[in-house]
């Protein structure tokens, strides 16, 4: 038996805020940078607000052509992000990473779409905006990391083979811990939202299983992707 989800009141939403509240406190009377902290609150604040209105908006255009295009804006600002680690090479490694996210990404998302959860139609923007996110913000972190470390290697003196192997292997320690501890250290947000919105924790347990798959795949793929066409520039590459 499913329930609809419960709307949470302005002023009940409030008293969530009572023990961020305190930990600012705590960062002000220790003397702190109390400023950042509040700053970092109300920043998530405003930004999930905007984005809950952009969303209500996006869903109701329904356009194949407009996803499209927010699906490429995304794989954009996603690229942008991942190579801040890099900045000295960034506007010349911003192709790789596109492309590395955009098909690492692209093709777990197609997989999920039209052969796990054959969405009808494929650009129903509840489950393509959602899905698309996770994936590609998974696949950002592990391009991030894989840069940073390739880049830390090279500058060790680390021949291309060696520098790759220990830039993959540090990109894809997060998602492997998540591997490990779901389920028994924490309950994700995807199978917690879905409990309490009333699903059955065995459904909700498919849907997470599916989650972590796709998110596993397309951060492997895309670390992957991204330091094979890393070899392009292994000529210029610090030494």
């Amino acid at each position: 038996m499913t329930h609809s989800p419960q709307v949470i009141p302005i002023t009940h939403l409030a008293l969530g805020f009572i023990p961020a509240l305190l930990v600012i406190y705590v960062i002000f009377h220790w003397q702190l940078e109390w400023k950042n902290a509040l700053y970092a609150v109300a920043r998530m604040l405003l930004q999930l607000l905007l984005v809950g209105y952009f969303l209500a908006y996006l869903f109701g255009l329904n356009h194949p052509l407009v996803m499209l295009l927010v699906l490429a804006i995304m794989v954009g600002i996603s690229s942008w992000i991942a190579l801040r680690t890099v900045e000295e090479d960034r506007h010349q490694l911003l192709g790789f990473a596109y492309l590395s996210i955009g098909l690492g990404g692209g093709l777990t998302l197609v997989l999920v779409i039209f052969g796990v959860l054959r969405v009808a139609p494929w650009y129903e923007p509840r489950f393509l905006i959602p899905l698309a996110g996770m994936i590609f913000a998974n696949a950002m972190t592990t391009v991030s990391l894989a840069a940073e470390r390739y880049y830390a290697e090279r500058k060790q003196g680390q021949d291309y083979a060696r520098a790759r192997a220990a830039a993959y292997k540090a990109s894809m320690i997060p998602i492997t811990n998540s591997l490990f501890a779901v389920g028994l250290v924490a309950l994700p947000g995807m199978m917690t939202g879905q409990i309490l919105s009333g699903v059955s924790p065995l459904i909700a347990a498919r849907y997470q299983i599916m989650v972590m798959a796709m998110l596993f795949g397309a951060s492997g793929l895309s670390s992957a992707l991204f330091l094979v066409l890393l070899r392009r520039r292994l000529s210029s590459d610090p030494q």
